[in-house]
């Protein structure tokens, strides 16, 4: 006979078509927990930890807008790395330094990192076709360059608006383990990809809008050219990242029940590891022992390139899986989080916070956090 039982409340759909980790009452306790809320996750550990100790610059916490921004209801977290110095950390009541925290879209970055090696070793090329590379894939992609999925340059049927909780991004949660499935199944992230089309009327994947199109999706399509193209899995790829970074805690990530990693936004650091993370990119794609991880010259090339951001992000670039105004990269993640990392000064600066609007996203929310991670990060 079989035994009661009933849908994990954490992930069921509920009447505001979410997660309930991600409705707007329970998303600060989700993005706290979502290491250990996703159906499936992987978790890494690093060999050698990059030691980082307390040499206060007293000028960060005397800055307004630091005061203002780290003072709103939705902060969690926010730390300020220079090498092995910790300049500055604060936290929030209910969060703290050895708690993990989702970082969303920041995981993003890491892609950079495994393309550009992959890349600077020759194994793929820019200018091809994610046709090329996965053969399998739908026609949403398959005639894609690999240049334009990098930069958000690519048009399709997948559709990204935070404020419509029926949009792809969103359905897309249930091949990363973060929703159960509703009456169609649950997908794997690779068959999730494969089937995503054409825009309505569209012949091509052109991008004619002038400026980035920001597509989760792109991301992962990223990632399984990366194992198609270098013979390696990804799991592979983030333990080593993990090594790069010299993390103190785990680096925790979702994947799907495949066992595949969610790297378009399953990433979930403590604030200190968020900027051992970010100062990779400091490094120019070197870990802590010296030895290249990602690429000097993909990381240049990101600096130099890309596709302009729509505004309130205007004068910022979308370039190679990251956001760049041409010397600091970093990223921006779903719900109030951010990364900068200034290779010219060797600085990091992230911001943890958790909106909790009916939305999670409020697009002039990010610029002024922006504004002040890259000045502080500027020296």
């Amino acid at each position: 006979m079989p035994i009661a039982s009933h849908p994990n409340p954490d992930l069921v759909v509920g009447a505001d078509h979410r997660p309930r980790w991600n409705s707007a009452p329970f998303r600060r306790a989700g993005f706290h927990n979502l290491h250990l809320q996703s159906r499936y996750a992987q978790s890494f550990r690093a060999a050698a930890v990059a030691d980082l100790r307390l040499a206060s610059d007293l000028s960060i916490p005397s800055r307004e807008d630091v005061r203002q921004l780290t003072g709103l209801p939705w902060f969690s977290a926010m730390a300020v790395t220079e090498g092995n110095r910790l300049l500055y950390e604060a936290y929030a009541p209910d969060f703290g330094p050895d708690r993990p925290h989702s970082i969303m879209s920041v995981s993003k970055m890491s892609l950079n990192l495994i393309i550009g090696r992959l890349w600077e070793d020759g194994l793929l090329q820019l200018d091809g076709l994610v046709g090329d590379y996965l053969p399998w894939i739908g026609p949403g992609y398959a005639g894609a360059v690999l240049a334009d999925v990098l930069n958000m340059n690519v048009e399709n049927a997948y559709d990204e608006d935070y404020h419509n909780a029926d949009c792809a991004a969103f359905l897309h949660e249930v091949a990363m383990g973060m929703r159960l499935p509703g009456a169609g199944g649950e997908l794997s992230n690779r068959d999730f990809v494969a089937g995503i089309g054409l825009a309505p009327g569209a012949a091509d994947t052109v991008n004619r809008t002038g400026y980035c199109l920001y597509k989760s999706a792109n991301s992962d399509v990223l990632a399984l050219v990366a194992e198609a193209a270098g013979g390696r899995v990804l799991r592979d790829w983030l333990a080593g990242l993990a090594d790069a970074a010299g993390l103190e805690g785990a680096l925790h990530v979702a994947t799907d029940r495949t066992g595949f990693p969610a790297l378009n936004g399953g990433i979930c650091l403590t604030a200190r590891d968020l900027c051992r993370y970010g100062a990779v990119f400091a490094r120019l794609g070197a870990g802590v022992d010296g030895r290249p991880f990602g690429s000097a010259g993909f990381i240049d090339e990101t600096r130099r390139g890309g596709v302009p951001m729509p505004p309130p992000r205007a004068g910022l670039r979308y370039s190679n899986q990251t956001n760049t105004d041409g010397v600091w990269l970093g990223h921006g993640g779903y719900g109030g989080q951010y990364l900068v990392a200034n290779p010219d000064t060797g600085r990091v600066a992230c911001f943890l916070s958790v909106l909790t609007n009916e939305a999670g996203y409020d697009a002039p929310y990010y610029p002024p956090v922006i504004a002040m991670l890259a000045s502080i990060c500027a020296g």
